[in-house]
């Protein structure tokens, strides 16, 4: 991971913070500072999306949640002004989430949430804040499949909605056999099963599956990324927080916060983030 100039040395990551952001309302400035960039929000509600079946990404457990999605969030809420108890989570699985947006269902989106000219046409996104890249998830004694042309004839899953399993038929082997379900968890079971011989989407999101205590020492990451996943933060076309929330994020880059977030949600699954791409540019608004 490259190294940036820190401007306020590493903190601990403001995990008592939360994320809050009127889509309807909020500060009028739209200014990429983060100073004062938000008033007090006094007893206002916001609703952010994640994911609720992601670990170490968006991970929901009792009424705890959890992952580098929602560090990010409650980094950001800070930095506009919000407190922990006026944010509500909303979970938002990937087919659902531009409507989730372009419906006013939630006000923001931390949800591995690709950045593309297609989604642009309906939802706007500040970021990004991670780079990703495609990757598949094998059973651990899989010796076959090495990278996606080697899908070719196989049975491979992936989650309703997600751009991963097209971008294999469209560039790799069209005669893939898919199998789409609501969660990656789901595909995990299926690759467990047999009933699929591969799970494809991002390197980081696979990582936090393998490194779960079930998939342990049964399921592996191939660990040949062939594609670039920018995260973003989506946001409706309406929303005028676009710059303050990349003022945000820069902040939590400069001062380690983000670096120590990555690090934390990563930890022991042998996953590292690529260091020619992280941490990003916030450069999404323009």
């Amino acid at each position: 991971m490259r190294t940036r100039t820190r401007t306020g040395g590493l903190v601990a990551l403001a995990a008592t913070a939360a994320l809050a952001l009127s889509a309807c309302g909020g500060s009028d400035d739209g200014g990429g500072s983060t100073e004062g960039s938000s008033a007090s929000a006094g007893g206002e509600k916001i609703t952010i999306g994640i994911k609720f079946d992601q670990p170490g990404l968006g991970f929901k457990e009792g009424d705890t949640y959890t992952g580098f999605d929602t560090d990010v969030a409650r980094y950001v809420a800070e930095k506009l002004g919000y407190s922990e108890d006026q944010i509500e989570w909303k979970e938002a699985p990937s087919a659902q989430r531009e409507t989730l947006l372009s419906t006013d269902q939630v006000d923001m989106i931390f949800a591995t949430y690709s950045i593309t000219d297609k989604r642009k046409e309906t939802v706007a996104f500040a970021g990004p804040y991670f780079v990703a890249g495609q990757d598949l998830l094998v059973a651990e004694d899989n010796t076959d499949i090495k990278g996606p042309e080697d899908l070719e004839g196989k049975n491979l899953c992936s989650v309703t909605g997600s751009t991963s399993a097209q971008r294999i038929k469209d560039e790799y082997a069209a005669g893939v056999q898919l199998l789409e379900q609501p969660g990656y968890a789901e595909c995990v079971t299926a690759l467990l099963s047999g009933q699929v011989d591969a799970v494809t989407t991002d390197d980081i999101i696979l990582a936090g599956l393998a490194a779960q205590p079930a998939n342990k020492g049964k399921v592996k990451v191939v660990g040949a990324p062939f594609s670039t996943e920018l995260y973003g933060v989506g946001i409706p076309q309406s929303s005028d927080k676009c710059e303050d929330i990349n003022a945000a994020i820069t902040e939590m880059i400069d001062d380690g916060s983000w670096e120590e977030a990555i690090t934390s949600a990563t930890e022991g699954t042998g996953y590292t983030p690529n260091a020619s791409e992280n941490p990003p540019t916030p450069d999404a608004c323009a």
